[in-house]
């Protein structure tokens, strides 16, 4: 079994980093007919979606995927996503991670 993303251009490179499976689409009506593609395929387990393309993939694929097991599919935020939700930059929304995980903040 596979694990796919579906994800933009610039989040691309760092998934095919990690081995993964990734397809990559511009704009949500061509992720949205991707993602249709990706859920009829019985070789996936896991197939995670970038919510900057298609913020409820579940909800979206509830038809494709009723009955079955496999793909699980799961949402995840894109960069631009998160800082858009925050109103941040780069690096404050780094160093909220950071933080979050160490428990101490840094100055970069």
């Amino acid at each position: 079994m596979k694990i796919a993303v579906l994800t933009d251009r610039e989040s691309a490179s760092g998934f095919r980093l990690a081995g993964l499976e990734v397809h990559v689409a511009e704009r949500p009506e061509e992720a949205e007919a991707k993602l249709r593609e990706l859920a009829r395929r019985d070789d996936l387990a896991l197939l995670a979606v970038d919510q900057g393309l298609v913020a409820d993939p579940q909800a979206l694929l509830a038809r494709e995927l009723r009955g079955r097991a496999l793909p699980v599919v799961l949402p995840f935020p894109s960069l631009g996503f998160a800082f858009a939700e925050e109103g941040a930059d780069a690096k404050g929304y780094i160093r909220r991670l950071v933080k979050a995980t160490i428990g101490y903040e840094i100055k970069l």
